[in-house]
């Protein structure tokens, strides 16, 4: 492993390494345009020049290979002022328009401007106008005015998603950035290439004008749209543009994880949240009257619970509990204690949605649409659809007085007609979850839970990757999380569940469980935790 010099600093790097990299490595920042370290190496930008002891000319940072005995030096008047000259080309034909502009806040000119331009401008003709507020897909609008031809989206689609929707036409100060002749660019990453587009020309439809980036608040968490677990940021603002539009989630980023996303997510999982401030969230427990519902207290909603629990049990009949992928640990851990002090039985099947497959590939979308189908595996949970079908089955024999539903569409992959059925033998379904859909229309009582933006917990990715999840918002009006309503429930059923965090759960679950033994939720790593699922699946310790 080479040693070298940057800043005066002497680091060991490995073979093969740029300058660029080992900088990284060492805490020193050098600006780039054109490098990502996820895309292959062009050089075109020229804004990460160094000087290299020895060498008569600049070098590029991003390109050039590391060699023993190497002294670098990112700062010095040579490097300054080849900086200035870079950012004055290629401010030269760019609008000045960063009021208006939708990528203010986060734009690299902006920033490298303040940090080594401020110079004397030489350029006096007029701009070379090109295209503006073109809609190149449906979540991306390209600004070409804006491009300074950095190719990291045209690299993007040629190299990742693989599917060559953008080039570079024409030349010298007339070459512009625009999508391939009758093509659209809608590939399932589209808008990963707003978020590596360093400037303002690629912009995000759903998030363009809405807010500006420094009212945002930034929560590390995890993707609940499928169960590759992609690392992610969100990111609120729950006291200005978007409270008055009724929706507290700006949008989400993807975060870095090099064991399962690296740099990128999915469009479907990036606009997974869209359901959080939805107008039919269900935000207080309410009751079937008739052909709709009433609202009621918790405490009315409970009362009323426990009653037909303690009536159904005494009775000799039977209460089914359908559970959900949806559901973090925490959740399901409690879920499961509950139906064991309770309810008589642990045989809980979860719900995967949906029954027909969806698209899949083998980045990062799974064919798995929920986010914690391993965690409930390893929990002992049935995962299989024949489950449903059975309890559905039980209660069409009317075996099945009373039925807890968790947070899906029971009607995929069933004749809605059949699920009609099988609900109208039982006298009471209660659905707990955050929207109305089909299942909530049919249900006798509706408990609001809290969405995965608004708890804390863990989840269990394919690759058995345990990860923790962060609350970035308070629960919407009177919602709660799952293993909450359960623990309230257990208290007005007289035998209460002593949880009062998510933490207290799972280190009940880690002394009791071989898989998790020895973990503590709040020790996980950023990037996640690989489980060692040797032990026998939902066996406890």
């Amino acid at each position: 492993m080479p040693r070298i010099t940057i800043d005066e600093q002497e680091i060991e790097v490995a073979a093969g390494a740029t300058i660029i990299q080992a900088a990284d490595q060492a805490g020193i920042d050098i600006p780039r345009y054109c490098y990502h370290p996820g895309l292959s190496i062009v050089g075109v930008c020229r804004i990460c020049l160094v000087e290299i002891e020895g060498m008569p000319k600049l070098q590029v940072a991003c390109y050039t290979p590391v060699a023993e005995g190497m002294v670098v030096s990112t700062k010095s008047e040579r490097v300054q002022q080849a900086r200035k000259h870079v950012l004055e080309f290629l401010l030269a034909n760019h609008p000045i328009d960063c009021p208006v502009c939708d990528q203010a806040g986060e734009c690299w000119l902006q920033e490298y401007y303040m940090q080594f331009g401020l110079y004397d401008p030489k350029m006096q003709e007029d701009k070379n106008k090109k295209h503006k507020a073109v809609v190149v897909g449906p979540h991306v609008i390209l600004d070409a005015e804006r491009c300074i031809l950095c190719t990291r989206c045209v690299r993007f689609c040629d190299e990742i998603s693989q599917t060559h929707e953008l080039g570079i036409f024409n030349r010298g100060d007339h070459a512009e950035l625009m999508p391939m002749p009758g093509v659209a660019l809608e590939n399932p990453y589209s808008v990963n290439t707003v978020d590596i587009c360093p400037v303002g020309a690629l912009t995000e439809r759903d998030f363009r004008f809405k807010t500006r980036v420094w009212y945002l608040d930034t929560t590390p968490s995890v993707c609940a749209g499928c169960s590759t677990g992609c690392n992610i940021e969100i990111h609120t603002n729950t006291e200005r543009t978007y409270k008055a539009e009724g929706r507290r989630v700006a949008r989400l980023k993807p975060r870095y994880n090099a064991h399962i996303n690296q740099f990128w997510i999915c469009d479907e999982g990036r606009y997974s949240f869209l359901h959080v401030d939805a107008d039919n969230r269900i935000t207080r427990p309410a009751v079937r009257k008739g052909e709709g519902f009433e609202p009621v207290s918790w405490q009315e909603a409970l009362r009323t619970l426990a009653d037909d629990i303690e009536k159904t049990r005494h009775g000799g009949g039977k209460i089914g509990v359908i559970g959900s992928a949806q559901m973090t640990v925490e959740d399901l851990y409690v879920l499961r204690e509950f139906s064991r002090r309770f309810l008589g039985g642990d045989k809980i099947p979860v719900h995967l949605r949906p029954f027909e497959e969806p698209y899949h590939d083998d980045f990062l979308i799974s064919k798995d649409r929920t986010p914690n189908t391993r965690g409930a595996e390893l929990l002992g949970f049935s995962v299989s659809p024949a489950g449903i079908s059975k309890m559905l089955e039980a209660c069409h024999k009317g075996e099945i007085e009373l039925l807890f539903v968790f947070h899906h569409i029971l009607g995929r992959g069933f004749e809605s007609g059949y699920i009609d059925e099988a609900f109208a033998k039982c006298r009471q379904v209660i659905f707990i979850g955050s929207n109305e859909q089909a299942t909530s229309e049919r249900a006798h009582m509706l408990l609001p839970a809290s969405t995965w933006v608004e708890k804390e917990g863990s989840f269990v990715n394919r690759d058995s990757r345990i990860q923790k999840l962060n609350q970035a918002l308070a629960p919407l009006g009177e919602s709660k999380p799952e293993w909450k309503i359960l623990r309230d429930l257990s208290r007005v059923l007289g035998n209460a569940l002593a949880y009062f965090e998510p933490g207290d759960i799972f280190a009940e679950l880690a002394a009791s469980h071989p898989t998790f033994q020895g973990l503590s939720l709040h020790d996980i790593p950023a990037d996640g935790l690989l489980l060692s699922t040797t032990a026998v699946a939902g066996e406890p310790g």
